[in-house]
């Protein structure tokens, strides 16, 4: 097991984090998703909104992309758990908030996040330590992925029910992946129940990139290969959708960026708008 006296986030899942909550700051309303409970968890220090990459409008369209996928998720598993399904697991949970931020939902669902347990430890601390509750239908299950557990055994011995339909979702992690490793989550998420739904956002090849946006996120990726969290996998659109059929999916659908900003940005006066480097995959057993 990792030590996880000294353990705290990643960049990313603050990065993340802090975008979440800047959308809620500086980004005029309707807000595409308002969380700021993960701004508490992280406490930055008080010129955080000074930093370079928190910068209001050259991040503005990463920024929206985040929200963006978030939404759609949860707006998914609400539709999900409306239809009976009761189980809701995020891989890479990072500092995700949702458990803390839709209690009215999630009364009926099992939420299960799946993290390093470093990470997991640091946030589990942080969230007693602002008196949040740790209810009993949040489930943390920590996964050394380093030491190669299998995720899914872990999500079993936490009290998951493969044999019953669940909604998996992984955001802002494939990029971090390879290819064998993602096609292999994709076998392992098509082998549950019937009814189960997988949702993971993907980052397109630069070229495919609108190219306003190429300079931009090539400097991201110099960045995270500097802090040595290079971005791996990158695919179209079909690539990805043939990767879902192979792995035994029976519907599998591509949400572009173009849908996304049709369905939670139309008619904003700001014009802001996600990413169009990164998309969503929707797949169903």
């Amino acid at each position: 097991m990792a030590d996880t006296a000294n353990a705290a986030p990643d960049n990313t899942a603050v990065r993340v984090a802090l975008w979440r909550a800047l959308h809620v700051q500086v980004d005029a309303p309707p807000h595409v998703l308002e969380d700021e409970v993960g701004l508490r968890l992280v406490a930055p220090d008080e010129g955080w909104r000074q930093r370079p990459d928190m910068h209001p409008v050259r991040t503005g369209r990463s920024r929206a992309s985040i929200v963006a996928r978030a939404r759609f998720i949860e707006d998914l598993v609400e539709a999900r758990a409306r239809q009976g399904v009761s189980q809701y697991v995020l891989l890479g949970a990072g500092l995700d908030t949702f458990a803390q931020r839709r209690s009215g939902l999630t009364e009926g669902l099992r939420v299960f996040e799946v993290e390093q347990p470093g990470t997991q430890a640091w946030k589990r601390s942080r969230l007693v330590e602002l008196g949040f509750a740790i209810p009993e239908r949040l489930r943390f299950v920590p996964v050394d992925f380093e030491a190669n557990e299998s995720w899914l055994e872990q999500l079993v011995r936490a009290g998951f029910e493969p044999g019953r339909p669940a909604v998996v979702a992984s955001a802002g992690v494939a990029m971090y992946l390879t290819k064998e490793a993602i096609a292999a989550t994709l076998r392992q998420v098509a082998g549950l129940a019937r009814g189960s739904t997988f949702v993971m956002s993907f980052m397109l090849p630069f070229e495919h990139v609108e190219p306003e946006e190429r300079a931009g996120l090539e400097g991201a990726a110099r960045g995270a290969r500097a802090a040595g969290t290079p971005f791996i996998s990158f695919f179209t659109p079909p690539e990805l959708l043939a990767l879902a059929r192979e792995a035994g999916f029976a519907d599998v659908q591509h949400v572009s960026a173009a849908q996304l900003t049709e369905r939670y940005f139309a008619g904003r006066a700001d014009g802001l708008r996600p990413s169009s480097g990164e998309e969503l995959l929707v797949a169903t057993t």
